[in-house]
């Protein structure tokens, strides 16, 4: 079986894959493959003709295609070597991948990995909604594929559960081109989306969003004929009496992403309980050396452009490490505290600044987050709104890391 030698390997040629390729090329690593399981690079860009795309990358708003052709060109333009409809099979810690394409079987032995595999939906399997399985029950993922890639409507008459960012823009579109949205229901006491969504692609439109409501039955058995709705009290149970028959043609899901991380499993990367995605240093170096991870693989993003900032530094990391085979020591350990889930990094070596993000429990305003070391504030910064559904983003200096030891606890603070 014939093997290959490369310097840097990209699993997954989404944004976050494009970018780390393209600035592990930059950085000087003269071997660096993209390896994509899809006919053209791009990923789930390809189907986001919205726009929205760019704002914090290239200071415009671009569509999902726009955007990814800047990182198609780029990643040709620095000699990235692109791999479609390439699967791979096996990944180890030894960062040798098993690849299989329309040539063959065949291995790569890398330097280092940047795992950009990117997210998958959460089916109506994994929420367990009891009835029949009829048609016309789809993802958000998928409606956005039927309508804006195979220009095929999938209903008229559409419930939406879940209030996710995909979710919403496809109520939109669903409405501009015809149907009939008849409502959002989201079992949250909040949104799940970003507020900007929420007014432009609900509010504008008039589409009602339930909050605190879930679907807790399917009707029909060859095609959906109707859902049955009902609140769900403050402890998580049904609100006796609030059950009503909605009835439709058609159920969108948009019930939360999950990245997607099982070649990280087969490398026997440690993966965080809160994100589904690996534990990473500053340099979004996992818990395997030399074996990175960025975008949504690692978390799930609202906005594409951070996924590429990224990405672009773990794909300089990545090449720094195929140089070198060594990075910075993580010796600082990064703690969610009160009101935080998650933060990310959650280890750093202190040596250069750092781009922290993280999401909180629960909706606040005018609170600040604060940065502590062994009862020490090192930094707290005002947020006038804090939503679970905006993941919030720090960089801190280099120097204050300087006094730094032990653990770093990031929390919500007055």
């Amino acid at each position: 079986m014939r093997t290959e030698e490369v310097d840097v390997a990209v699993i997954g040629g989404g944004p976050s894959g494009m970018s780390a390729a393209v600035a592990a090329r930059k950085a000087g690593a003269e071997r660096v493959v993209l390896i994509e399981r899809g006919e053209r690079l791009g990923g789930i860009l390809n189907q986001c003709i919205h726009d929205g795309f760019g704002t914090k990358t290239f200071g415009k708003a671009l569509t999902g295609p726009e955007y990814a052709q800047i990182y198609i060109d780029q990643a040709s333009e620095t000699g990235v070597s692109t791999y479609l409809n390439t699967m791979v099979l096996n990944l180890t810690p030894e960062r040798e991948l098993t690849v299989c394409s329309t040539e063959g079987v065949r291995h790569i032995r890398a330097k280092s990995v940047v795992l950009c595999m990117g997210c998958r939906e959460r089916t109506r399997g994994a929420i367990g909604i009891p009835g029949h399985r009829p048609a016309g029950v789809f993802t958000a993922g998928v409606v956005q594929y039927y309508m804006n890639l195979r220009n095929l409507a999938v209903g008229r008459r559409v419930v939406v559960l879940g209030s996710g960012d995909v979710g919403l823009i496809m109520a939109r579109r669903l409405t501009l081109e015809g149907a009939q949205v008849l409502c959002v229901a989201e079992i949250l006491p909040y949104p799940s989306g970003l507020a900007r969504n929420v007014v432009q692609c609900l509010e504008d439109f008039g589409i009602p969003l339930y909050l605190s409501t879930t679907v807790v039955e399917i009707h029909g058995r060859d095609r959906i004929t109707g859902v049955t709705l009902a609140k769900i009290g403050p402890r998580g149970g049904i609100v006796q009496g609030s059950q009503r028959l909605v009835e439709c043609d058609t159920l969108m899901l948009s019930v939360g992403l999950i990245p997607e991380n099982e070649l990280s499993k087969k490398a026997g990367v440690s993966l965080s309980p809160v994100t589904g995605g690996p534990i990473v240093d500053d340099h979004f170096q996992t818990s395997i050396p030399g074996i990175f991870s960025a975008g949504n693989a690692l978390q799930v993003h609202d906005l594409v452009d951070y996924a590429s900032l990224e990405a672009e530094k773990a794909g300089l990391s990545a090449a720094k490490y195929a140089h070198t085979g060594e990075l910075p020591e993580a010796n600082i350990k990064v703690s969610p505290g009160q009101g935080i889930r998650y933060v990310v990094p959650q280890h750093i070596s202190g040596t250069e600044a750092v781009d922290f993000s993280m999401r909180v429990v629960a909706p606040d305003h005018d609170r600040y987050v604060v940065f502590r070391n062994d009862g020490q504030t090192l930094r707290r910064m005002k947020e006038n709104v804090l939503a679970p559904s905006s993941m919030i983003r720090f960089r801190l200096r280099a120097e204050r890391f300087q006094q730094v030891e032990g653990e770093l606890t990031v929390e919500v603070g007055s």
